[in-house]
């Protein structure tokens, strides 16, 4: 494992307050004027603007992101997303959804100073879930994919800007969603008969990717990425504010750890996954005070200062909640807001 460096600091200008907790992005539901409400009231130290993916099509995770992309209009093909000649009517639907989104934002945030967090899917995750025309996914093409890239990124500027004039108090944080990144890395991404994969995509090429649509986008950025084999190095390398890692899925393994103390030890945060999404078997609640204090034996075993882990790690659920009941929901985001609060704790 990596050893510590002992005068590791806090940014200057830190991201969020201590004892932060957050959702990593989805919510049950379909009243989004009912989920930022709860997000602001619920996470009143890093509030998010919530995705409602039980909306439909336009409020899926790609559909929502492509809704973003600049001069790339996609429609749904035979129940995936594609490359098309002119916006498709999910589209259009994702376009309307995000301004009623962002509507419901202007005004219920309306004083909120703080910070706002927004997300996204990533370049490679949407590369690898959009179909060119001829019915192939945009990642077996490294032309597309860049040009993915770059439509992206300029969608992901104006996008936080638009925020940022809408909540004029708030310090936007982007959050990029990167669930198939390590299936790209890996050429695990499946061909649309299913029977192949695509090559993979060497690291360089999918680093300086990502450079380039995190430094577009203005403000620190999240990557979250719920994989057990979360490149972290590389996230780190590409620019990352901080890494969102479902605990469980990653590991406490001797290498693992090493990777996460490399990544706290370059001064990144760490929204740590540790809330389950779902209820377990038994139907027993979450408790703030256990994910707390799973969080502080991780931090032990990492050997870094106590007084720079409420400072360096944010509660979060392991995934989205979209999938929860709203009761089950709102309880697992309570649990991390008291978790937050009890990493002040020492």
């Amino acid at each position: 494992m990596s050893t510590p460096d002992e005068n590791s600091t806090t940014p200057a200008e830190p991201l969020w307050p201590a004892g932060s907790a957050t959702g990593i992005g989805s919510l049950p539901g379909t009243d989004i004027a009912e989920a930022i409400r709860f997000t602001l009231g619920e996470l009143p130290d890093l509030p998010y603007l919530p995705e409602l993916p039980g909306r439909g099509p336009g409020a899926d995770m790609i559909g929502r992101s492509a809704g973003l992309l600049v001069e790339l209009p996609v429609e749904i093909y035979a129940g995936r997303w594609r490359v098309a000649a002119s916006a498709g009517r999910e589209l259009r639907q994702a376009y309307d959804l995000r301004e009623r989104d962002l509507d419901q934002l202007t005004e219920q945030a309306d004083g909120f100073t703080g910070t706002l967090k927004v997300q996204s899917a990533g370049p490679w995750t949407l590369a690898a879930n959009i179909e060119l025309a001829l019915g192939e996914a945009l990642v077996s093409d490294h032309g597309a994919s860049r040009d993915l890239a770059a439509s992206l990124a300029e969608g992901l500027k104006t996008h936080v800007a638009d925020v940022q004039r809408r909540v004029p108090g708030a310090k936007v944080l982007l959050q990029l969603d990167e669930p198939s990144l390590p299936a790209v890395l890996a050429g695990r991404v499946r061909t649309a008969s299913t029977l192949h994969t695509y090559r993979s995509v060497a690291p360089s090429t999918v680093r300086d990717t990502l450079i380039s649509v995190i430094d577009a986008a203005g403000v620190p950025v999240i990557v979250h990425c719920c994989a057990p084999d979360a490149p972290m190095a590389l996230l780190r390398e590409a620019g990352a504010a901080g890494l969102a890692l479902d605990l469980e899925l990653v590991g406490t393994g001797a290498e693992k750890l090493d990777a996460i103390g490399e990544m706290i030890d370059a001064g990144l945060g760490l929204f740590a996954g540790v809330a389950r999404t779902t209820p377990p078997a038994n139907g027993r609640q979450p408790d703030g005070a256990v994910l707390a204090e799973r969080v502080k034996r991780l931090w032990r075993d990492l050997g870094f200062a106590d007084e720079l882990l409420a400072q360096r790690v944010v509660m979060t659920p392991s995934c989205g909640l979209a999938g929860a009941s709203p009761a089950y929901a709102q309880a697992v985001l309570k649990a991390c807001r008291e978790a937050g609060r009890r990493l002040i704790e020492q």
